[in-house]
């Protein structure tokens, strides 16, 4: 059979079959790609065609395959859809029998009657848009803005607006020790000198707080009067102290043992843990033992969802507290990169404001009453300038998470009781040699002192500590909030440091007074010397005399 005719004017006016040398870049001479069209250039022109094909690149392949995947996988999902449909949306399935007597009953029946009714607003919708995907999307959205403006309600003031001043950052002027790591920490000294205290206290500020803040209005003479020195310091990141790379609860309690060492605290010291500090001050009960004489707390807070909780002390807990205030803890245990939004339109707004809103606080009628004087105010606008220097919310995210997560130990390891006996031959052999059984826990004292209206650190939460704890000396406060004891409260100072140290002796007293008795004593032996030298000289001369009479007397 001969071969048909294939040349350029066999084809002419009609469709040719694809060879290999109509690639644009393939093969094939010059004078071939040029008869049939295919110029030299590149771009191949069929014959009475007017217009030109575009080679093809690997981003148009990769394209064209992913369309083609995006086919696939809608039309994979459709395929699933109808056979959970068919299985399951029948109804002779389970799920349709179930669903089958749902809608025979009497609640059904009302559901289905609704739904009538509200099929009219179904017109209000696009043609080109499902109703079921439609007003899901419009719930979730409706609900979403209903937490947002439920939250701000809340925040929002519902008086008039007060005067809004600027938050101001002094001059830095903290003391500040270089630690092992090479991290600089930023402490406040009070009271008496290093080599005069009879009593050294290190005090851990809370949550926005600084090292300014200590024991609010604590006078210097009662400070003397009973020989403390008192020092506060800037946790990592707050005020003048640099940041930790990997912060924690036991992180936080080498940092007060190594500022303790820095300063000269030699002997053993009183930890203060005042509301969220006390989060590191039971750091330090459980790191740091054998360098605490004791620990003194003041409405402190523990972890709300600590397991060893029960269901009572949690509900009186929770309870107490606002909807934000709620929210802001869920936030911190499942979403903590959220929280730097609402620090930042808060206190880190470069406005100054009221704790109670900042912080989404419920107070009592003291609280209230204490935050309106002009003495508190000036005092907490400088303590949060102070606290947040900085300017970074990072530090507060990890204050706030380390409130409400896992601290790598329970209050249940503070509790003195006897260490259990290990198994086997060797701890048998030890028990049997040593008389006295071995304590474990913390052995020194632990005051408590608890405001029966706090609204921010309930009562339920010291309650919690002292089932857990029976040791600790619980100090129960009727009518007293969360800031009425311990702020600007002379008298509570001194109640305090009663309770704590007993009657104050004053510092330590090294000057000695010239006894002048040694000089006396000399005196009178000196005295008392020359009759016996006088006595001495005329019995030798008497004994001279004696030598010169006795040849006379021969």
């Amino acid at each position: 059979m001969s071969e048909p005719d294939t040349g350029p004017e066999f084809y002419a006016g009609r469709p040719r079959p694809w060879r290999p040398n109509d690639l644009v870049n393939g093969g094939g001479s010059g004078v071939g790609r040029a008869a049939y069209g295919v110029p030299s250039g590149g771009v191949a022109v069929w014959p009475n065609a007017s217009e030109t094909v575009p080679p093809e690149t690997l981003g148009g392949l990769v394209r064209e395959f992913s369309k083609a995947a995006a086919e696939i996988a809608v039309e994979f999902g459709k395929g699933c859809r109808d056979i959970v449909r068919q299985s399951l949306g029948n109804r002779d399935s389970v799920l349709g029998r179930s669903l089958g007597k749902v809608r025979e009953s009497y609640l059904g029946k009302r559901v289905t009657q609704l739904r009538r009714k509200l099929g009219i607003v179904n017109e209000y919708l696009p043609e080109d848009k499902d109703p079921i995907h439609a007003w899901s999307v419009i719930a979730c959205v409706t609900i979403l803005a209903f937490a947002v403006v439920y939250v701000n309600v809340e925040t929002t003031p519902s008086g008039p607006a007060p005067e809004v001043k600027k938050i101001y950052i002094h001059p830095p002027s903290a003391a500040r020790v270089m630690l092992p790591d090479g991290r600089f920490i930023a402490y406040k000294e009070q009271g008496v000198p290093a080599d005069r205290a009879r009593f050294s206290i290190i005090a851990p500020h809370s949550f926005l707080s600084s090292r300014l803040a200590g024991i609010p209005g604590l006078k210097a003479s009662l400070l003397e009067e009973f020989g403390v020195r008192l020092l506060t310091y800037d946790l990592p990141g707050f005020g003048e102290s640099d940041p930790h790379p990997n912060r924690n609860l036991e992180s936080s309690a080498m940092d007060m043992l190594l500022l303790a060492d820095a300063v000269g605290v030699n002997d053993k010291f009183w930890v203060v843990g005042y509301s969220s500090g006390g989060l590191h001050a039971w750091a330090a009960l459980r790191y740091i033992p054998d360098r605490l004489a004791g620990a003194a707390m003041f409405a402190p807070m523990v972890n709300p969802y600590d397991s060893f909780m029960n269901r009572e002390e949690r509900r009186r807990t929770w309870e107490k507290w606002t909807r934000s205030r709620k929210f802001m803890y869920f936030l911190a245990r499942r979403f903590p990169s959220f929280l730097s939004y609402f620090y930042h339109r808060s206190f880190l707004s470069g406005k100054h404001g009221q704790i109670d809103r900042w912080l989404s606080l419920s107070l009592g009628k003291r609280d209230k009453a204490l935050m309106e004087d002009p003495i508190y105010e000036e005092f907490w606008q400088r303590d949060v300038e102070e606290s947040i220097r900085q300017g970074n919310a990072k530090p507060f995210v990890e204050e706030a998470v380390l409130q409400v997560s896992n601290w790598g130990f329970s209050l249940a390891d503070l509790k003195l009781q006897k260490k259990e006996r290990g198994k086997g031959v060797v701890n048998w052999l030890k028990a049997m040699l040593t008389s006295q059984e071995e304590l474990i826990g913390f052995l020194g004292p632990i005051h408590i002192w608890q405001g029966m209206d706090d609204k921010v650190v309930p009562p339920s939460m010291t309650d919690f500590v002292h089932r857990i704890l029976p040791g600790a000396a619980v100090h129960k406060l009727p009518y007293e909030g969360h800031f009425t004891y311990i702020y600007f409260c002379d008298e509570c100072h001194r109640q305090i440091f009663t309770a704590l140290f007993g009657t104050p002796q004053g510092p330590l007293n090294f000057t000695t007074e010239v006894d002048q008795s040694p000089l006396e004593g000399t005196e009178e032996q000196e005295e008392e010397e020359s009759p016996l030298e006088g006595t001495e000289e005329q019995e030798e001369e008497e004994a001279r005399g004696d030598s010169v009479l006795a040849p006379s007397e021969a």
